[in-house]
């Protein structure tokens, strides 16, 4: 069902076009990172520091403003209509990125990201709520999971394109995606929406109402605590790869990129893997067990990495990493941990789509992209808090590891609601 499903029209182009805009969003923030650290800012640590956690809020904070808004919109137009507007307005967006980084200037930079940031704010809720138009209940799950390993590999390969080119590179790297973006964007078949949503246009209390809606609601409300708390376990762990590499394992940068690299393959992997045990049913009755899983692997990944042994001097590279026997045995708790991980989301993904009110089912998507925000800031404060409580990287990894198993709870109830339901 899966390589039929990339080539159909219906699905093909959202996902290529979904794919080159999560690559862009990392490729711009990372060319531009390295470019404020490595050059414009590299004989001032504090200060590169400061705008490296900056750029995260800057991005973010658009999702918090406006996803409200996004969700109204995406349910009142025709969604192919919307995705031909933003997508042209990336291409405006990474114009005067590429100006930004050829010029060098920071505050271009961070406008540039904040608009990035809001252009994926309004892309969000169109591209899981424009599914079930195009898609057949048994393909919505496949699709789903396509959608979401494509995001981590977007992610992953964008990062690294960011790393490795020169600004220069970069700048006309990035309009170029925006364009192979607006290109794609134009195949999306018309997705008309069922009715007319009544737009709010007071993003506060439209941003309250449909949080509160959603929220209120067994099944959904439940699923968007699940999806949120995963992008919380995401976040703490990719932002804290590099200071447990240097610091714990005595590794270079490219060690670092080699745990980015097994975590987002692992995601995928778990992404496509559930899909295809499932068959198509959109089941929660795996995200109990992925759970559980999830945290046995932050375990023993806790334990594997006290047991490291880090007698080099100097960091050492992948090779030698590798080299050693203890490293496998992190490599593969990684790897299972996000392979736990993707199979965790997608059906929650999934069930967010199909048990969502057609007429509202962007809406719930925003609100999920809401929640989803709050609790990734709250997880950034949360670990900077607990570092300056004295707990070391492995100590936050492993408290993350046992919260993990607080949200079988509600995975629990949303399958028994779904088995009440004859859903499953």
């Amino acid at each position: 069902m899966g390589i039929p499903l990339l080539a159909a029209r219906r699905f093909g182009p959202l996902f290529a076009t979904q794919f080159l805009g999560a690559f862009n969003d990392n490729f711009y923030k990372t060319a531009m990172l390295f470019l404020i650290t490595y050059t414009l800012l590299a004989g001032d640590t504090a200060a590169s520091a400061q705008i490296v956690t900056a750029a995260a809020g800057v991005f973010i904070l658009p999702f918090v403003l406006f996803s409200a808004l996004a969700g109204q919109i995406a349910d009142s137009v025709d969604k192919a209509r919307l995705v031909r507007i933003i997508k042209a307005a990336e291409i405006g967006i990474m114009l005067v990125g590429a100006a930004a980084l050829t010029l060098g200037s920071v505050p271009l930079m961070m406008l540039v990201l904040f608009s990035m940031g809001l252009h994926s704010t309004f892309f969000g809720p169109i591209k899981y709520a424009i599914l079930p138009q195009h898609l057949a209940p048994q393909e919505l799950l496949t699709g789903t999971g396509f959608v979401e390993a494509g995001t981590f590999i977007a992610i992953l390969t964008g990062q690294v394109a960011g790393g490795l080119l020169a600004p220069q590179v970069s700048a006309w790297g990035i309009v170029a995606v925006a364009v192979l973006g607006y290109v794609s964007g134009r195949q999306v078949p018309a997705a008309p929406p069922p009715g007319r949503a009544r737009i709010e246009w007071n993003i506060l209390a439209s941003s309250l109402r449909i949080t509160r809606e959603v929220t209120r609601d067994p099944q959904l409300g439940r699923a968007v605590l699940a999806v949120s708390w995963f992008w919380s376990v995401g976040a703490v762990f990719t932002s804290l790869f590099v200071p447990l590499v240097k610091g714990d394992l005595g590794g270079a940068e490219t060690v670092a990129t080699l745990f980015l690299t097994i975590f987002s393959v692992g995601v995928a992997t778990g992404s496509l893997v559930v899909a295809r045990l499932l068959k198509g049913a959109v089941s929660v009755r795996y995200a109990p067990a992925s759970a559980v899983l999830m945290t046995a692997f932050i375990a023993d990944l806790y334990f594997a990495i006290l047991a490291f042994d880090v007698p080099h001097a100097e960091l050492i590279g992948v090779g030698a990493f590798l080299a050693d026997p203890g490293s496998w045995r992190i490599v593969l708790d990684l790897f299972g941990l996000s392979v736990a991980a993707g199979a965790f989301i997608v059906p929650l993904y999934a069930l967010l789509q199909t048990a969502s009110d057609p007429s509202a089912r962007a809406r719930t998507i925003a609100a999920n992209n809401i929640i989803n925000s709050g609790f990734m800031v709250a997880a950034a404060l949360g670990s900077g808090v607990l570092l300056k409580a004295g707990l070391d990287v492995p100590q936050i990894l492993l408290a993350v590891g046992l919260a993990n198993l607080l949200i079988v709870i509600p995975c629990l109830r949303i399958h028994r609601i779904q088995r009440a339901l004859g859903t499953v």
